[in-house]
Protein backbone atom coordinates (compact mmCIF):
# COMPACT_ATOMS: atom_id res chain seq x y z
CA UNK A 1 0.00 0.00 0.00
CA UNK A 2 1.34 3.63 -1.08
CA UNK A 3 2.34 6.28 1.27
CA UNK A 4 -1.26 8.13 -0.22
CA UNK A 5 -3.41 5.16 -0.38
CA UNK A 6 -2.47 4.58 3.22
CA UNK A 7 -3.61 8.19 4.31
CA UNK A 8 -6.82 8.15 2.75
CA UNK A 9 -8.29 5.24 3.48
CA UNK A 10 -8.80 6.44 6.88
CA UNK A 11 -11.02 9.60 5.54
CA UNK A 12 -12.48 7.94 2.55
CA UNK A 13 -12.79 4.01 2.19
CA UNK A 14 -11.91 3.42 6.07
CA UNK A 15 -13.58 6.01 7.85
CA UNK A 16 -13.61 5.23 11.17
CA UNK A 17 -16.98 7.04 11.92
CA UNK A 18 -19.16 6.36 8.98
CA UNK A 19 -17.74 3.04 7.93
CA UNK A 20 -16.30 1.05 10.47
CA UNK A 21 -19.06 2.95 12.99
CA UNK A 22 -15.64 3.46 15.51
CA UNK A 23 -15.67 6.03 18.41
CA UNK A 24 -19.17 6.40 18.49
CA UNK A 25 -19.43 7.65 22.11
CA UNK A 26 -17.67 10.94 21.28
CA UNK A 27 -19.08 11.37 17.95
CA UNK A 28 -22.69 11.38 19.55
CA UNK A 29 -21.65 13.12 22.66
CA UNK A 30 -19.56 16.26 22.00
CA UNK A 31 -20.92 17.17 18.37
CA UNK A 32 -23.35 19.68 19.62
CA UNK A 33 -21.49 22.37 17.56
CA UNK A 34 -19.13 22.57 15.29
CA UNK A 35 -16.37 23.74 17.46
CA UNK A 36 -16.80 20.86 20.43
CA UNK A 37 -17.00 18.35 17.13
CA UNK A 38 -13.73 19.70 15.50
CA UNK A 39 -11.99 20.31 19.04
CA UNK A 40 -12.41 16.59 20.29
CA UNK A 41 -10.87 15.41 16.43
CA UNK A 42 -7.70 17.60 17.01
CA UNK A 43 -7.35 16.24 20.28
CA UNK A 44 -7.90 12.31 18.66
CA UNK A 45 -5.28 13.42 15.75
CA UNK A 46 -2.73 14.13 18.54
CA UNK A 47 -3.44 11.24 20.87
CA UNK A 48 -3.38 9.15 17.70
CA UNK A 49 -0.44 10.23 16.50
CA UNK A 50 1.66 10.74 19.25
CA UNK A 51 0.54 6.86 19.87
CA UNK A 52 0.56 5.36 17.24
CA UNK A 53 4.31 6.09 16.45
CA UNK A 54 5.50 5.14 20.69
CA UNK A 55 3.89 1.75 19.64
CA UNK A 56 5.36 1.34 16.97
CA UNK A 57 9.32 2.16 18.24
CA UNK A 58 8.54 -0.31 21.51
CA UNK A 59 6.43 -2.82 19.99
CA UNK A 60 9.65 -5.72 20.15
CA UNK A 61 10.42 -4.99 23.35
CA UNK A 62 6.80 -5.56 24.81
CA UNK A 63 6.04 -9.27 25.49
CA UNK A 64 2.92 -10.46 23.58
CA UNK A 65 1.05 -11.25 26.80
CA UNK A 66 1.33 -7.50 28.12
CA UNK A 67 0.74 -5.96 24.86
CA UNK A 68 -2.42 -4.63 25.57
CA UNK A 69 -2.05 -3.70 28.69
CA UNK A 70 1.28 -1.74 27.64
CA UNK A 71 -0.30 0.00 25.15
CA UNK A 72 -3.29 1.28 27.40
CA UNK A 73 -0.40 2.93 29.60
CA UNK A 74 1.84 4.77 26.89
CA UNK A 75 -2.05 5.44 25.53
CA UNK A 76 -3.08 7.07 28.99
CA UNK A 77 -0.02 9.24 29.22
CA UNK A 78 -0.34 10.56 25.88
CA UNK A 79 -3.86 11.44 27.04
CA UNK A 80 -3.24 13.55 30.33
CA UNK A 81 -0.41 15.45 28.67
CA UNK A 82 -3.34 16.44 25.77
CA UNK A 83 -6.13 17.26 28.78
CA UNK A 84 -3.46 19.30 30.30
CA UNK A 85 -2.56 21.12 27.44
CA UNK A 86 -6.16 21.58 27.03
CA UNK A 87 -6.83 22.52 30.26
CA UNK A 88 -4.12 25.04 30.00
CA UNK A 89 -5.12 26.81 26.56
CA UNK A 90 -8.30 25.82 25.81
CA UNK A 91 -10.47 25.92 29.43
CA UNK A 92 -13.52 26.15 27.57
CA UNK A 93 -13.14 23.80 25.08
CA UNK A 94 -11.70 21.28 28.18
CA UNK A 95 -14.96 22.22 30.04
CA UNK A 96 -17.13 20.97 27.76
CA UNK A 97 -15.48 17.79 27.00
CA UNK A 98 -15.40 17.09 30.07
CA UNK A 99 -14.96 13.44 30.71
CA UNK A 100 -14.61 12.57 26.93
CA UNK A 101 -10.89 13.46 27.37
CA UNK A 102 -9.73 11.26 29.67
CA UNK A 103 -12.07 8.40 27.67
CA UNK A 104 -9.75 8.84 24.46
CA UNK A 105 -7.98 6.11 26.82
CA UNK A 106 -10.25 3.81 25.64
CA UNK A 107 -11.37 5.12 22.10
CA UNK A 108 -11.70 1.68 20.19
CA UNK A 109 -10.08 3.89 16.96
CA UNK A 110 -6.87 4.71 19.46
CA UNK A 111 -6.45 1.05 20.50
CA UNK A 112 -8.03 -0.31 17.00
CA UNK A 113 -4.88 1.60 15.45
CA UNK A 114 -2.41 0.67 17.57
CA UNK A 115 -3.29 -2.93 17.80
CA UNK A 116 -4.20 -3.43 13.92
CA UNK A 117 -1.26 -1.32 12.65
CA UNK A 118 1.14 0.64 14.68
CA UNK A 119 2.11 -2.65 16.26
CA UNK A 120 2.87 -4.76 12.61
CA UNK A 121 4.72 -1.49 10.93
CA UNK A 122 7.34 0.73 11.00
CA UNK A 123 7.27 4.33 12.30
CA UNK A 124 6.57 6.43 9.47
CA UNK A 125 3.46 4.12 8.27
CA UNK A 126 1.94 4.13 11.50
CA UNK A 127 2.16 7.97 11.49
CA UNK A 128 0.16 8.20 8.23
CA UNK A 129 -2.27 5.98 9.08
CA UNK A 130 -3.08 7.43 12.48
CA UNK A 131 -2.96 11.01 10.36
CA UNK A 132 -5.26 9.75 7.90
CA UNK A 133 -7.67 8.13 10.30
CA UNK A 134 -7.78 11.10 12.88
CA UNK A 135 -8.87 13.15 9.99
CA UNK A 136 -10.89 11.11 8.79
CA UNK A 137 -12.88 11.01 12.33
CA UNK A 138 -12.62 15.01 12.49
CA UNK A 139 -14.23 15.27 9.53
CA UNK A 140 -17.28 12.73 10.16
CA UNK A 141 -17.20 14.35 13.76
CA UNK A 142 -17.54 17.93 12.49
CA UNK A 143 -20.23 17.23 9.71
CA UNK A 144 -22.37 16.20 12.41
CA UNK A 145 -21.61 19.49 14.62
CA UNK A 146 -22.37 21.34 11.62
CA UNK A 147 -25.81 19.85 10.64
CA UNK A 148 -26.58 19.82 14.42
CA UNK A 149 -25.98 23.48 15.33
CA UNK A 150 -27.32 24.96 12.27
CA UNK A 151 -30.51 22.81 12.90
CA UNK A 152 -30.33 23.56 16.71
CA UNK A 153 -29.48 27.45 16.79
CA UNK A 154 -29.44 28.43 13.28
CA UNK A 155 -26.29 29.87 13.71
CA UNK A 156 -22.73 28.19 13.12
CA UNK A 157 -20.63 29.91 16.38
CA UNK A 158 -16.37 30.35 16.31
CA UNK A 159 -14.25 30.73 19.06
CA UNK A 160 -16.92 30.36 21.76
CA UNK A 161 -15.20 27.29 22.76
CA UNK A 162 -11.54 26.95 20.95
CA UNK A 163 -8.92 29.58 21.33
CA UNK A 164 -9.49 31.98 18.92
CA UNK A 165 -8.65 35.98 18.76
CA UNK A 166 -12.19 36.99 17.41
CA UNK A 167 -15.43 35.50 18.61
CA UNK A 168 -19.43 35.45 17.14
CA UNK A 169 -21.36 33.43 14.93
CA UNK A 170 -22.44 32.44 11.10
CA UNK A 171 -26.11 33.23 11.19
CA UNK A 172 -28.61 30.75 8.22
CA UNK A 173 -31.97 31.65 10.00
CA UNK A 174 -33.19 33.13 13.24
CA UNK A 175 -32.95 31.19 16.13
CA UNK A 176 -36.60 30.84 17.05
CA UNK A 177 -36.49 28.35 14.00
CA UNK A 178 -34.23 26.21 15.48
CA UNK A 179 -34.95 22.83 16.76
CA UNK A 180 -33.35 22.26 19.90
CA UNK A 181 -33.76 18.38 19.84
CA UNK A 182 -30.68 18.58 17.99
CA UNK A 183 -28.65 20.29 20.77
CA UNK A 184 -29.04 16.59 22.79
CA UNK A 185 -27.45 13.62 22.56
CA UNK A 186 -30.40 11.98 20.99
CA UNK A 187 -30.57 14.56 17.83
CA UNK A 188 -27.20 13.08 17.07
CA UNK A 189 -28.31 9.49 16.45
CA UNK A 190 -31.18 11.27 13.88
CA UNK A 191 -28.69 13.58 12.30
CA UNK A 192 -25.62 10.19 11.89
CA UNK A 193 -28.59 7.87 10.79
CA UNK A 194 -29.87 10.82 7.86
CA UNK A 195 -26.07 10.56 7.14
CA UNK A 196 -25.91 6.69 6.69
CA UNK A 197 -28.99 6.16 4.74
CA UNK A 198 -27.83 9.00 2.06
CA UNK A 199 -24.29 7.96 2.09
CA UNK A 200 -26.40 4.01 1.36
CA UNK A 201 -28.26 5.52 -1.06
CA UNK A 202 -25.24 7.12 -2.85
CA UNK A 203 -23.53 3.95 -2.81
CA UNK A 204 -26.51 2.00 -3.93
CA UNK A 205 -27.54 4.24 -7.00
CA UNK A 206 -23.32 3.63 -8.26
CA UNK A 207 -23.92 0.01 -7.92
CA UNK A 208 -26.96 0.04 -9.92
CA UNK A 209 -25.71 2.25 -12.68
CA UNK A 210 -22.91 -0.04 -13.06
Amino acid sequence: MSTKENFLKGIVRENPVFVFMLGMCPTLAVTSTLETAFGMGLLVIFVLSLSNMAISLVKNLIPDDIRIPSYIVIIATIVTVVQMLTNAFAPALASSLGIFIPLIVVNCIILGRAESFASKNKVLPSLVDALGMGIGFTLAASLIGIIREILATGAIGYGVYLPLPITGEFRLFPSTYGASFFAVPAGSFLVLGLILAFMAYRKSTKENKK
